[in-house]
């Protein structure tokens, strides 16, 4: 697996030099939506990922936010948000990453999450530990949510921004401070090396949360998916780093 890790940090870095250097410049919109943008540079950005590694490995597909593409029979695919964090990048708020992942026969084996403004990528293969810049991290030990510091994302529809404003007033008297940094990919990374202590958003994507995935385990930390009732890549999402009360941020007795 490590070549194929080599080649994910290889392409995450190459995108983040692409948004690093478009960065605070004039930008082409292609949608405007109520809570979300979509950029040129998005599609730009998986374009890049994909000739660096279709070109590597032709017969793998690519399961991105911009789109399908290579042979999606492959057992091996590549799952990638080329820009997480794009309303951020838009308004010039220097918090956004290039998440790539690798998932062989239904299975996650690779991620790699990489923040070009400040040059640090985090990455994992699936039973080895996660690291950031080449160091061996690992999740917070806090216990108590009083210690604790959360980060709460919001969802696009009306019916998950109201779960999810339910859900902060509950979890924000309970911890130290709450946290709304406006990347997934990057909360998870912050839980695998003790940044953050959990991270909660009701509906999120696949490819914001698959590099992720592998990196709070990694790290010791937990993570919790809800499936989406029509959505199969949609998930509720708990990750936090194994030691608080699970309860407390699911706001339900887990063993009811």
């Amino acid at each position: 697996m490590q070549a194929y890790l080599t080649l994910a940090e290889t392409a995450a870095r190459e995108a983040g030099a692409l948004l690093r250097e478009h960065y605070e410049t004039e930008l082409k919109v292609d949608a405007l939506h109520d809570h979300d943008i979509k950029l040129d540079l998005d599609v730009r950005s998986q374009e890049l990922i994909t000739e660096r590694l279709l070109g590597a490995f032709p017969d793998h597909a690519i399961y991105g936010e911009e789109g399908l593409t290579g042979d999606q029979s492959s057992e091996f695919q590549w799952i990638v948000d080329p820009i997480d964090g794009t309303v951020n990048y838009y308004y010039g708020i220097p918090h956004f990453c290039v998440s790539i992942a690798l998932r062989r026969a239904g299975e996650l084996q690779v991620g790699v999450i990489y923040d070009p403004m400040l040059d640090e990528i985090f990455s994992v293969i699936k039973g080895e530990a996660a690291t950031l810049n080449g160091r061996p991290i690992k999740a917070s030990s806090r216990a108590e949510m009083s210690q604790a510091v959360v980060t709460i994302g919001f969802s696009k529809t009306k019916d998950a921004m109201d779960a999810g404003f339910k859900r902060y007033k509950a979890v924000s008297y309970q911890v130290r401070k709450t946290r709304m940094l406006g990347s997934a990919a990057l909360a998870m990374a912050y839980i695998a090396c003790g940044r953050l202590d959990a991270y909660v958003e009701e509906q999120i994507s696949l490819w914001d949360i698959a590099a992720g995935l592998l990196l709070v385990e990694a790290a010791g930390g937990k993570t919790t998916l809800t499936p989406h009732p029509i959505h199969p890549d949609k998930h509720g999402i708990i990750s936090w780093n194994g030691a608080l009360p699970y309860a407390s941020l699911s706001l339900t007795d887990p063993d009811a």
